[in-house]
Protein backbone atom coordinates (compact mmCIF):
# COMPACT_ATOMS: atom_id res chain seq x y z
CA UNK A 1 0.00 0.00 0.00
CA UNK A 2 1.32 3.25 -0.43
CA UNK A 3 0.73 5.70 1.98
CA UNK A 4 0.03 9.24 1.73
CA UNK A 5 2.22 11.97 2.97
CA UNK A 6 0.76 15.23 4.82
CA UNK A 7 2.57 18.54 4.21
CA UNK A 8 4.36 20.13 6.95
CA UNK A 9 2.36 23.39 7.27
CA UNK A 10 -0.58 21.53 8.56
CA UNK A 11 -2.71 23.09 5.89
CA UNK A 12 -5.13 21.04 3.94
CA UNK A 13 -3.99 19.85 0.33
CA UNK A 14 -5.56 18.01 -2.29
CA UNK A 15 -3.28 14.76 -3.28
CA UNK A 16 -3.69 12.52 -6.05
CA UNK A 17 -2.42 9.20 -5.57
CA UNK A 18 -3.35 6.14 -7.36
CA UNK A 19 -6.21 4.04 -5.50
CA UNK A 20 -5.10 0.16 -4.37
CA UNK A 21 -6.39 -2.66 -6.27
CA UNK A 22 -7.96 -4.46 -3.46
CA UNK A 23 -11.30 -3.65 -3.94
CA UNK A 24 -14.25 -1.82 -2.38
CA UNK A 25 -13.39 -2.00 1.14
CA UNK A 26 -9.87 -0.27 0.12
CA UNK A 27 -11.57 2.34 -1.55
CA UNK A 28 -14.08 2.89 1.26
CA UNK A 29 -10.73 3.25 3.04
CA UNK A 30 -8.70 5.75 0.90
CA UNK A 31 -12.07 7.97 0.95
CA UNK A 32 -12.12 7.86 4.93
CA UNK A 33 -8.50 8.32 5.27
CA UNK A 34 -8.88 11.27 2.84
CA UNK A 35 -11.69 13.43 4.55
CA UNK A 36 -9.81 12.70 8.21
CA UNK A 37 -7.06 14.18 6.90
CA UNK A 38 -8.97 17.43 5.42
CA UNK A 39 -10.68 17.82 8.55
CA UNK A 40 -7.52 18.02 10.59
CA UNK A 41 -6.04 20.36 8.11
CA UNK A 42 -8.96 22.37 8.05
CA UNK A 43 -9.45 22.74 12.49
CA UNK A 44 -5.10 23.90 11.76
CA UNK A 45 -6.08 26.07 9.71
CA UNK A 46 -8.44 27.78 12.45
CA UNK A 47 -5.69 27.50 14.43
CA UNK A 48 -3.17 29.80 12.69
CA UNK A 49 -5.28 32.04 11.03
CA UNK A 50 -7.04 34.53 13.13
CA UNK A 51 -10.44 37.20 12.29
CA UNK A 52 -9.47 40.76 12.50
CA UNK A 53 -9.95 42.28 15.81
CA UNK A 54 -13.08 44.00 17.45
CA UNK A 55 -13.10 46.72 19.69
CA UNK A 56 -14.08 46.40 23.29
CA UNK A 57 -17.71 47.08 24.18
CA UNK A 58 -16.38 49.45 27.06
CA UNK A 59 -14.04 51.22 24.12
CA UNK A 60 -17.44 51.71 21.81
CA UNK A 61 -19.78 53.08 24.86
CA UNK A 62 -16.50 55.11 25.78
CA UNK A 63 -16.75 56.88 22.67
CA UNK A 64 -20.43 56.96 22.14
CA UNK A 65 -20.25 58.60 25.79
CA UNK A 66 -17.76 61.32 24.53
CA UNK A 67 -20.03 61.89 21.06
CA UNK A 68 -22.98 62.46 22.93
CA UNK A 69 -21.64 65.28 25.35
CA UNK A 70 -20.50 66.76 23.19
CA UNK A 71 -23.59 67.22 20.95
CA UNK A 72 -25.81 68.04 24.54
CA UNK A 73 -22.90 70.93 24.65
CA UNK A 74 -23.31 72.21 21.33
CA UNK A 75 -27.34 72.07 22.60
CA UNK A 76 -26.88 74.08 25.56
CA UNK A 77 -24.59 76.53 23.51
CA UNK A 78 -27.39 77.04 20.97
CA UNK A 79 -29.56 77.49 23.54
CA UNK A 80 -27.68 80.41 25.30
CA UNK A 81 -27.18 82.19 21.77
CA UNK A 82 -30.53 83.31 22.20
CA UNK A 83 -29.60 85.77 24.87
CA UNK A 84 -28.42 88.59 23.52
CA UNK A 85 -26.21 91.78 25.41
CA UNK A 86 -28.12 95.08 24.62
CA UNK A 87 -24.97 96.57 24.67
CA UNK A 88 -22.99 94.80 22.38
CA UNK A 89 -25.71 93.90 20.08
CA UNK A 90 -24.75 89.98 20.01
CA UNK A 91 -25.03 86.94 21.61
CA UNK A 92 -23.42 86.07 25.04
CA UNK A 93 -21.86 83.11 23.40
CA UNK A 94 -19.97 85.46 21.09
CA UNK A 95 -19.45 87.56 23.08
CA UNK A 96 -17.56 84.46 25.03
CA UNK A 97 -19.27 84.82 28.28
CA UNK A 98 -19.61 81.74 28.70
CA UNK A 99 -17.35 79.35 30.67
CA UNK A 100 -16.80 76.04 32.20
CA UNK A 101 -19.56 74.44 30.35
CA UNK A 102 -20.18 70.92 32.23
CA UNK A 103 -22.52 68.68 31.05
CA UNK A 104 -23.29 65.67 33.48
CA UNK A 105 -25.25 62.93 31.51
CA UNK A 106 -26.19 60.26 34.49
CA UNK A 107 -27.82 63.63 36.63
CA UNK A 108 -28.67 65.50 32.97
CA UNK A 109 -27.56 68.41 35.01
CA UNK A 110 -25.41 71.46 33.32
CA UNK A 111 -23.09 73.67 34.85
CA UNK A 112 -21.54 76.70 33.10
CA UNK A 113 -20.01 80.11 34.45
CA UNK A 114 -21.40 83.98 32.59
CA UNK A 115 -17.86 85.70 32.97
CA UNK A 116 -19.45 89.34 32.16
CA UNK A 117 -17.48 92.48 31.47
CA UNK A 118 -17.52 93.95 34.84
CA UNK A 119 -18.67 93.06 38.42
CA UNK A 120 -21.14 95.97 37.92
CA UNK A 121 -23.32 94.98 35.16
CA UNK A 122 -26.58 96.02 35.82
CA UNK A 123 -27.91 93.27 33.54
CA UNK A 124 -26.38 90.38 35.16
CA UNK A 125 -29.63 89.04 37.19
CA UNK A 126 -31.60 89.45 33.61
CA UNK A 127 -28.43 87.06 32.56
CA UNK A 128 -28.50 84.69 35.32
CA UNK A 129 -32.45 84.41 34.64
CA UNK A 130 -32.94 83.81 31.16
CA UNK A 131 -29.54 81.40 31.03
CA UNK A 132 -31.51 78.97 33.75
CA UNK A 133 -34.40 79.60 31.67
CA UNK A 134 -33.25 78.53 27.95
CA UNK A 135 -31.25 75.84 28.83
CA UNK A 136 -33.98 74.47 31.70
CA UNK A 137 -36.30 74.15 28.78
CA UNK A 138 -33.90 71.29 27.13
CA UNK A 139 -36.31 68.38 27.24
CA UNK A 140 -33.44 66.43 28.75
CA UNK A 141 -31.71 68.78 31.59
CA UNK A 142 -33.12 68.56 34.90
CA UNK A 143 -30.78 71.25 36.63
CA UNK A 144 -29.02 74.36 35.88
CA UNK A 145 -26.29 75.60 37.94
CA UNK A 146 -25.24 79.15 36.42
CA UNK A 147 -22.07 81.13 38.17
CA UNK A 148 -21.84 84.41 38.17
CA UNK A 149 -18.67 86.19 37.63
CA UNK A 150 -16.36 89.22 35.76
CA UNK A 151 -13.36 89.40 33.82
CA UNK A 152 -10.18 90.22 35.91
CA UNK A 153 -9.42 94.23 36.00
CA UNK A 154 -6.74 95.14 33.45
CA UNK A 155 -6.91 98.12 31.06
CA UNK A 156 -7.22 98.30 26.87
CA UNK A 157 -3.89 100.23 26.64
CA UNK A 158 -1.35 98.48 25.18
CA UNK A 159 1.06 101.28 26.03
CA UNK A 160 3.70 101.11 29.30
CA UNK A 161 1.62 102.07 31.73
CA UNK A 162 2.66 102.92 35.23
CA UNK A 163 2.74 99.75 37.78
CA UNK A 164 0.11 101.53 39.75
CA UNK A 165 -2.29 101.82 36.80
CA UNK A 166 -1.57 98.19 35.59
CA UNK A 167 -4.68 96.47 37.08
CA UNK A 168 -7.24 99.38 36.75
CA UNK A 169 -10.02 98.10 34.18
CA UNK A 170 -11.49 101.76 33.26
CA UNK A 171 -10.61 105.43 34.31
CA UNK A 172 -13.10 107.81 34.16
CA UNK A 173 -12.61 111.53 34.67
CA UNK A 174 -15.09 113.80 36.24
CA UNK A 175 -15.03 117.20 34.78
CA UNK A 176 -16.85 120.47 34.50
CA UNK A 177 -13.78 123.01 33.99
CA UNK A 178 -15.13 125.30 36.09
CA UNK A 179 -15.64 125.36 39.68
CA UNK A 180 -18.41 125.36 41.82
CA UNK A 181 -21.05 123.60 39.84
CA UNK A 182 -20.50 120.55 41.94
CA UNK A 183 -18.08 118.63 40.15
CA UNK A 184 -16.96 116.77 43.51
CA UNK A 185 -20.44 116.12 44.36
CA UNK A 186 -20.95 114.00 41.39
CA UNK A 187 -17.67 112.33 41.75
CA UNK A 188 -17.85 110.51 44.98
CA UNK A 189 -21.62 109.55 44.61
CA UNK A 190 -20.98 108.61 41.36
CA UNK A 191 -18.17 106.36 42.93
CA UNK A 192 -20.23 105.36 45.82
CA UNK A 193 -22.95 104.27 43.44
CA UNK A 194 -20.56 102.03 41.47
CA UNK A 195 -19.25 100.07 44.37
CA UNK A 196 -23.34 99.20 45.43
CA UNK A 197 -23.52 97.91 42.08
CA UNK A 198 -21.02 95.88 43.02
CA UNK A 199 -17.57 96.89 41.49
CA UNK A 200 -14.07 98.02 43.08
CA UNK A 201 -13.75 101.38 42.70
CA UNK A 202 -11.35 104.31 43.87
CA UNK A 203 -11.25 108.01 43.56
CA UNK A 204 -8.63 109.97 42.72
CA UNK A 205 -8.77 113.73 43.57
CA UNK A 206 -6.63 115.40 41.68
CA UNK A 207 -7.68 119.40 42.63
CA UNK A 208 -4.01 120.24 44.30
CA UNK A 209 -4.98 123.96 45.03
CA UNK A 210 -8.42 122.58 46.48
CA UNK A 211 -8.63 119.19 47.59
CA UNK A 212 -12.75 118.33 48.64
CA UNK A 213 -12.00 114.98 49.45
CA UNK A 214 -11.34 115.17 52.58
CA UNK A 215 -14.77 116.80 53.75
CA UNK A 216 -16.61 114.86 51.65
CA UNK A 217 -15.62 111.28 53.10
CA UNK A 218 -14.69 110.40 56.75
CA UNK A 219 -11.96 107.46 56.65
CA UNK A 220 -10.36 106.41 59.75
CA UNK A 221 -7.17 107.16 58.42
CA UNK A 222 -6.91 110.39 57.16
CA UNK A 223 -3.26 110.43 55.94
CA UNK A 224 -1.51 108.47 53.23
CA UNK A 225 1.26 106.08 54.44
CA UNK A 226 4.09 104.88 52.18
CA UNK A 227 5.17 100.96 51.94
CA UNK A 228 8.99 101.63 53.35
CA UNK A 229 10.12 98.89 50.81
CA UNK A 230 8.12 99.65 47.70
CA UNK A 231 8.13 103.41 48.07
CA UNK A 232 4.74 103.14 47.19
CA UNK A 233 1.43 104.94 48.47
CA UNK A 234 -0.77 103.29 50.51
CA UNK A 235 -4.81 104.97 49.58
CA UNK A 236 -7.08 105.40 52.65
CA UNK A 237 -10.19 103.94 52.41
CA UNK A 238 -13.80 104.36 53.20
CA UNK A 239 -16.61 101.97 53.19
CA UNK A 240 -15.29 100.13 50.59
CA UNK A 241 -13.93 102.66 47.94
CA UNK A 242 -10.14 103.86 48.00
CA UNK A 243 -8.97 107.67 48.11
CA UNK A 244 -6.62 109.38 47.39
CA UNK A 245 -5.72 113.02 47.79
CA UNK A 246 -3.30 116.00 48.31
CA UNK A 247 -5.56 116.88 51.33
CA UNK A 248 -4.45 113.48 52.94
CA UNK A 249 -1.07 114.30 52.27
CA UNK A 250 -0.72 116.10 55.64
CA UNK A 251 -0.32 119.78 53.39
CA UNK A 252 -3.82 120.87 53.22
CA UNK A 253 -3.76 123.25 49.80
CA UNK A 254 -0.49 123.50 47.99
CA UNK A 255 1.02 126.61 47.16
CA UNK A 256 3.06 126.57 44.22
CA UNK A 257 3.73 126.30 40.41
CA UNK A 258 2.04 124.47 37.71
CA UNK A 259 5.25 122.32 36.84
CA UNK A 260 5.59 121.04 40.53
CA UNK A 261 1.48 120.15 40.68
CA UNK A 262 1.50 118.39 37.34
CA UNK A 263 4.61 116.21 39.42
CA UNK A 264 2.80 115.99 42.41
CA UNK A 265 -0.31 114.95 40.78
CA UNK A 266 1.74 112.46 38.55
CA UNK A 267 3.41 111.08 41.51
CA UNK A 268 0.20 110.47 43.35
CA UNK A 269 -1.64 108.86 40.55
CA UNK A 270 0.68 106.14 39.50
CA UNK A 271 2.75 105.17 42.32
CA UNK A 272 -0.31 104.45 44.72
CA UNK A 273 -1.09 100.84 45.03
CA UNK A 274 -4.70 100.93 43.48
CA UNK A 275 -5.00 97.30 43.15
CA UNK A 276 -7.47 95.68 41.01
CA UNK A 277 -10.44 97.74 40.48
CA UNK A 278 -12.91 98.06 37.48
CA UNK A 279 -12.89 102.36 38.08
CA UNK A 280 -11.13 104.77 38.87
CA UNK A 281 -12.93 108.11 39.46
CA UNK A 282 -11.06 111.14 38.67
CA UNK A 283 -12.54 114.38 40.04
CA UNK A 284 -10.63 116.38 37.14
CA UNK A 285 -9.47 120.40 38.80
CA UNK A 286 -10.80 123.44 37.18
CA UNK A 287 -9.58 124.22 33.83
CA UNK A 288 -7.80 123.27 30.87
CA UNK A 289 -4.00 123.70 31.29
CA UNK A 290 -1.32 121.50 31.82
CA UNK A 291 -2.73 119.73 34.95
CA UNK A 292 -5.43 118.53 33.12
CA UNK A 293 -3.46 117.44 29.98
CA UNK A 294 -1.28 116.05 32.18
CA UNK A 295 -3.64 113.68 33.76
CA UNK A 296 -4.76 112.71 30.56
CA UNK A 297 -1.29 112.02 29.31
CA UNK A 298 -0.65 109.58 32.11
CA UNK A 299 -3.84 108.16 32.61
CA UNK A 300 -5.85 106.04 30.02
CA UNK A 301 -9.02 107.56 30.30
CA UNK A 302 -11.47 105.50 29.16
CA UNK A 303 -13.89 107.97 29.57
CA UNK A 304 -15.57 111.49 30.77
CA UNK A 305 -19.09 112.29 32.52
CA UNK A 306 -19.63 116.57 32.09
CA UNK A 307 -20.85 118.53 34.96
CA UNK A 308 -22.37 121.57 34.55
CA UNK A 309 -25.22 124.04 35.75
CA UNK A 310 -28.05 125.70 33.71
CA UNK A 311 -26.31 129.17 33.94
CA UNK A 312 -24.72 130.11 30.43
CA UNK A 313 -21.64 130.73 32.03
CA UNK A 314 -21.20 127.65 32.72
CA UNK A 315 -22.16 125.98 29.59
CA UNK A 316 -18.85 128.51 27.97
CA UNK A 317 -16.13 126.77 30.10
CA UNK A 318 -17.68 123.58 30.38
CA UNK A 319 -17.27 124.01 26.43
CA UNK A 320 -14.19 124.28 26.43
CA UNK A 321 -13.52 120.93 28.09
CA UNK A 322 -15.44 119.33 26.16
CA UNK A 323 -13.07 120.15 22.87
CA UNK A 324 -10.13 119.13 25.01
CA UNK A 325 -11.50 115.48 25.77
CA UNK A 326 -12.31 115.71 21.73
CA UNK A 327 -9.00 116.73 21.02
CA UNK A 328 -7.89 113.71 23.18
CA UNK A 329 -9.83 111.34 21.85
CA UNK A 330 -11.34 110.41 24.93
CA UNK A 331 -15.24 110.11 24.47
CA UNK A 332 -17.56 111.94 26.59
CA UNK A 333 -20.36 109.77 27.70
CA UNK A 334 -23.21 111.79 29.80
CA UNK A 335 -23.93 115.48 30.69
CA UNK A 336 -24.95 115.93 34.37
CA UNK A 337 -27.01 119.06 34.94
CA UNK A 338 -26.84 119.58 38.35
CA UNK A 339 -28.70 122.09 40.93
CA UNK A 340 -31.16 122.18 37.95
CA UNK A 341 -34.64 122.52 39.72
CA UNK A 342 -36.59 122.21 42.97
CA UNK A 343 -39.94 121.37 43.91
CA UNK A 344 -42.37 123.34 46.31
CA UNK A 345 -46.10 123.30 46.50
CA UNK A 346 -47.04 120.92 44.05
CA UNK A 347 -44.76 122.81 41.39
CA UNK A 348 -41.48 122.42 39.69
CA UNK A 349 -38.94 125.55 39.73
CA UNK A 350 -36.01 126.00 37.72
CA UNK A 351 -34.49 129.71 39.57
CA UNK A 352 -31.21 129.28 37.12
CA UNK A 353 -33.35 128.87 33.72
CA UNK A 354 -32.96 126.15 31.31
CA UNK A 355 -31.32 124.56 28.65
CA UNK A 356 -27.13 124.65 29.69
CA UNK A 357 -27.20 120.80 29.58
CA UNK A 358 -29.27 119.94 26.39
CA UNK A 359 -27.24 123.09 24.81
CA UNK A 360 -23.63 120.97 25.52
CA UNK A 361 -25.89 117.07 24.86
CA UNK A 362 -26.68 118.90 21.06
CA UNK A 363 -23.65 120.79 20.03
CA UNK A 364 -21.26 118.15 20.84
CA UNK A 365 -23.62 114.83 20.53
CA UNK A 366 -22.80 113.39 23.87
CA UNK A 367 -26.14 110.74 24.06
CA UNK A 368 -27.14 110.94 27.69
CA UNK A 369 -28.24 114.07 30.12
CA UNK A 370 -29.14 113.73 33.81
CA UNK A 371 -30.42 116.58 35.69
CA UNK A 372 -30.05 116.67 39.74
CA UNK A 373 -32.50 118.92 42.27
CA UNK A 374 -31.53 121.10 44.95
CA UNK A 375 -31.56 118.82 47.90
CA UNK A 376 -30.31 120.94 51.06
CA UNK A 377 -30.19 117.16 52.00
CA UNK A 378 -27.31 117.03 48.87
CA UNK A 379 -25.07 120.26 50.04
CA UNK A 380 -24.88 118.93 53.74
CA UNK A 381 -23.90 114.84 53.03
CA UNK A 382 -21.33 116.37 51.20
CA UNK A 383 -20.17 118.75 54.40
CA UNK A 384 -20.95 115.54 57.10
CA UNK A 385 -18.66 113.04 55.43
CA UNK A 386 -21.18 110.82 54.48
CA UNK A 387 -22.64 110.84 50.09
CA UNK A 388 -25.62 111.02 49.95
CA UNK A 389 -25.98 107.87 48.05
CA UNK A 390 -25.15 106.09 51.34
CA UNK A 391 -27.14 108.35 53.69
CA UNK A 392 -30.33 107.84 51.43
CA UNK A 393 -30.24 105.20 49.16
CA UNK A 394 -33.90 104.66 48.20
CA UNK A 395 -34.28 108.83 47.90
CA UNK A 396 -34.43 110.61 44.45
CA UNK A 397 -30.62 111.84 44.50
CA UNK A 398 -29.65 108.14 44.54
CA UNK A 399 -31.92 107.20 42.11
CA UNK A 400 -30.32 109.53 39.58
CA UNK A 401 -26.87 108.31 40.31
CA UNK A 402 -28.39 105.04 39.85
CA UNK A 403 -28.87 105.92 36.25
CA UNK A 404 -25.86 107.93 35.79
CA UNK A 405 -23.95 104.66 37.13
CA UNK A 406 -25.63 102.13 34.95
CA UNK A 407 -24.89 104.54 32.05
CA UNK A 408 -21.24 104.68 32.84
CA UNK A 409 -20.94 100.78 33.45
CA UNK A 410 -22.68 100.26 29.92
CA UNK A 411 -21.11 102.75 27.92
CA UNK A 412 -17.32 102.28 29.43
CA UNK A 413 -18.14 98.30 28.65
CA UNK A 414 -19.20 99.48 24.80
CA UNK A 415 -16.37 101.63 24.66
CA UNK A 416 -13.81 99.31 25.43
CA UNK A 417 -14.99 96.49 23.11
CA UNK A 418 -15.23 99.02 20.04
CA UNK A 419 -11.31 99.58 21.08
CA UNK A 420 -10.35 96.27 21.15
CA UNK A 421 -11.82 95.16 17.95
CA UNK A 422 -11.39 98.70 16.30
CA UNK A 423 -8.15 97.49 14.03
CA UNK A 424 -7.78 93.18 13.64
CA UNK A 425 -5.39 91.42 11.03
CA UNK A 426 -7.27 88.97 8.77
CA UNK A 427 -4.91 86.32 7.86
CA UNK A 428 -7.59 84.36 5.58
CA UNK A 429 -7.94 87.55 3.31
CA UNK A 430 -4.10 88.78 4.38
CA UNK A 431 -5.82 92.42 5.33
CA UNK A 432 -6.46 94.85 8.34
CA UNK A 433 -9.43 95.26 8.89
CA UNK A 434 -10.70 98.87 10.60
CA UNK A 435 -13.58 99.79 12.02
CA UNK A 436 -13.08 103.37 13.98
CA UNK A 437 -14.87 103.44 17.47
CA UNK A 438 -18.51 105.43 17.06
CA UNK A 439 -18.14 104.29 12.92
CA UNK A 440 -20.81 102.18 11.14
CA UNK A 441 -17.99 101.55 8.41
CA UNK A 442 -15.46 98.96 7.86
CA UNK A 443 -12.54 98.82 5.49
CA UNK A 444 -9.62 96.83 4.64
CA UNK A 445 -6.33 97.83 4.20
CA UNK A 446 -3.21 96.32 2.89
CA UNK A 447 -0.44 95.99 5.65
CA UNK A 448 2.45 97.05 3.20
CA UNK A 449 0.30 100.05 2.81
CA UNK A 450 0.21 100.61 6.69
CA UNK A 451 3.62 99.98 7.24
CA UNK A 452 4.90 102.31 4.25
CA UNK A 453 2.42 104.97 5.85
CA UNK A 454 4.45 105.37 9.07
CA UNK A 455 5.03 108.93 10.27
CA UNK A 456 7.99 107.97 12.94
CA UNK A 457 11.23 109.64 13.37
CA UNK A 458 12.33 106.23 12.11
CA UNK A 459 10.44 106.53 8.93
CA UNK A 460 10.74 110.25 8.19
CA UNK A 461 13.24 112.98 9.05
CA UNK A 462 11.84 115.26 11.70
CA UNK A 463 13.90 118.39 10.62
CA UNK A 464 13.72 117.96 7.06
CA UNK A 465 9.81 116.12 6.62
CA UNK A 466 12.20 114.20 3.80
CA UNK A 467 10.97 110.14 3.82
CA UNK A 468 13.68 107.85 5.05
CA UNK A 469 11.51 104.62 4.75
CA UNK A 470 11.48 104.30 0.63
CA UNK A 471 8.93 102.05 -0.59
CA UNK A 472 11.02 99.00 -2.06
CA UNK A 473 12.17 98.65 1.72
CA UNK A 474 8.55 97.06 2.73
CA UNK A 475 8.09 93.92 1.02
CA UNK A 476 4.97 92.87 -0.12
CA UNK A 477 3.88 90.31 1.27
CA UNK A 478 4.44 91.53 5.31
CA UNK A 479 2.24 90.94 8.12
CA UNK A 480 1.90 92.19 11.13
CA UNK A 481 2.83 90.14 13.98
CA UNK A 482 0.75 91.66 16.60
CA UNK A 483 -1.88 94.40 16.88
CA UNK A 484 -2.70 96.05 20.29
CA UNK A 485 -5.47 98.76 21.49
CA UNK A 486 -3.09 102.32 22.20
CA UNK A 487 -5.67 104.22 24.01
CA UNK A 488 -9.06 105.52 22.23
CA UNK A 489 -7.01 106.64 19.46
CA UNK A 490 -4.43 104.51 17.83
CA UNK A 491 -2.81 100.79 17.82
CA UNK A 492 0.55 99.85 18.08
CA UNK A 493 1.07 97.38 15.35
CA UNK A 494 4.43 95.18 15.85
CA UNK A 495 6.11 94.10 12.08
CA UNK A 496 8.72 90.87 11.77
CA UNK A 497 11.46 93.16 12.07
CA UNK A 498 10.58 94.61 15.68
CA UNK A 499 9.14 98.05 14.78
CA UNK A 500 6.27 99.09 16.51
CA UNK A 501 4.45 101.39 14.70
CA UNK A 502 1.66 103.69 16.36
CA UNK A 503 -0.98 104.33 13.63
CA UNK A 504 -3.64 106.39 14.87
CA UNK A 505 -7.53 105.82 13.92
CA UNK A 506 -7.12 109.59 11.74
CA UNK A 507 -4.64 108.17 9.96
CA UNK A 508 -5.82 104.99 9.14
CA UNK A 509 -8.80 106.72 7.72
CA UNK A 510 -6.95 108.52 5.42
CA UNK A 511 -5.36 105.33 3.75
CA UNK A 512 -5.58 104.16 0.23
CA UNK A 513 -8.59 100.91 0.56
CA UNK A 514 -8.37 97.48 -0.96
CA UNK A 515 -11.39 97.42 -3.04
CA UNK A 516 -10.60 93.88 -4.86
CA UNK A 517 -10.29 91.92 -1.66
CA UNK A 518 -7.91 88.69 -2.57
CA UNK A 519 -9.99 84.94 -2.51
CA UNK A 520 -9.62 83.71 1.18
CA UNK A 521 -6.26 81.28 1.36
CA UNK A 522 -7.41 77.84 1.77
CA UNK A 523 -3.91 76.77 3.01
CA UNK A 524 -4.23 74.70 6.26
CA UNK A 525 -3.88 76.47 9.20
CA UNK A 526 -4.53 79.51 8.11
CA UNK A 527 -7.46 81.46 9.10
CA UNK A 528 -9.14 84.75 10.41
CA UNK A 529 -7.72 85.92 13.79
Amino acid sequence: MQLLQTPPSGLAISTQSPLPRSGANSLKAHRLSSTLRCSSSVRAHRRFVRPPSLPRASSVEASASVESVDAAKKEVLVALSQIIDPDFGTDIVSCGFVKDLFVDEALKEVSFRLELTTPACPIKDMFEQRANEVVGALPWVKKVNVTMSAQPAKPVFAGELPKGLQRISNIVAVSSCKGGVGKSTVAVNLAYTLVGMGARVGIFDADVYGPSLPTMVSPENRLLEMNPETKTILPTEFMGVKLVSFGFAGQGRAIMRGPMVSGVINQLLTTAEWGELDYLVIDMPPGTGDIQLTLCQVAPLTAAVIVTTPQKLAFIDVAKGVRMFSKLKVPCIAVVENMCYFDAESKRYYPFGKGSGSQVVQQFGIPYLFDLPIRPTLSASGDSGTPEVVADPQGEVAKKFQDLGVCVVQQCAKIRQQVSTAVSYDKSIRAIRVKVPDSDEEFLLHPATVRRNDRSAQSVDEWTGEQKLQYGDVAEDIEPEDIRPMGNYAVSITWPDGFNQIAPYDQLETMERLVDVPEPTRAAGIGAV
